[in-house]
């Protein structure tokens, strides 16, 4: 299967949360690693999030800097990456910033999606049908590819993520561990769902502090 280079990156409280309960967006990082994000963004073809993290971040996934849109722009590249959600029953709010016009929009979606939604969102958006229950991540990678995106950022959640890993689709792990503990046991991770069974491993690439935290990055080893 040919599929883009993949890896993901989410911030994280020291005792490895990424919100409290309420699942609410939690200021983790500092301004050094805002700055770190934002030219990963521009060195992206794409940005995917799940559908939880539209509803309860309202994220825009563009690049905020002016000049990195610039030099994309130079590069004759659009201003900001191609936006992809996974979104298995299209619960993607109409509002959404996502649907800003700002940049291109890919809704995956699965079978079990409403039709009339599709049809009223695909205004907005390419929505792609891939999967019967749930989206199918292998088909949504391949599809991506045959666009021509060859670089993905994946910035959560711990859902898709977990998803992602488990099929073996993630190259990269970025990880910026913030100055503070959450706590909660039904608080987020950065991967959710079941554990997997043997551990996936991982190898330490680079480690540098950032701001009041320490960033890492890890290379995913599957056996």
């Amino acid at each position: 299967m040919m599929r883009p280079f993949i890896f993901v990156n989410i911030a994280s409280s020291a005792d490895g949360k990424i919100s409290d309960e309420s699942r609410k967006q939690l200021k983790i990082s500092c301004e050094e690693d805002f700055h770190r994000v934002d030219r990963l963004r521009a060195f992206s073809d794409a940005i995917m999030v799940g559908i939880g993290t539209v509803l309860s971040d309202d994220p825009s996934l563009t690049i905020k800097n002016p000049t990195l849109r610039f030099e994309r722009f130079e590069k004759g590249k659009p201003p900001n990456p191609v936006r992809v959600v996974v979104d298995s029953k299209l619960r993607t709010p109409s509002d959404a910033k996502v649907l800003d016009g700002s940049a291109d929009t890919i809704i995956a979606v699965s079978e079990k999606a409403s039709r009339d939604r599709i049809e009223i969102f695909s205004k907005k958006a390419q929505i792609l049908v891939a999967g019967e229950e749930k989206v199918d991540l292998k088909k949504l990678c391949n599809h991506l590819y045959g666009m021509g995106l060859r670089r993905v950022m994946v910035e959560g959640g711990g859902t898709l993520i977990s998803s992602l890993l488990r099929g073996g689709l993630v190259d990269e792990i970025n990880i910026y561990y913030g100055d503070m503990i959450v706590g909660g046991k039904n608080s987020p991770t950065p991967v959710d769902g079941k554990s997997f069974s043997p551990p996936i491993k991982l190898e330490l690439v680079s480690v540098q502090r950032l701001g009041d935290g320490i960033f890492a990055r890890w290379r995913v080893k599957y056996i």
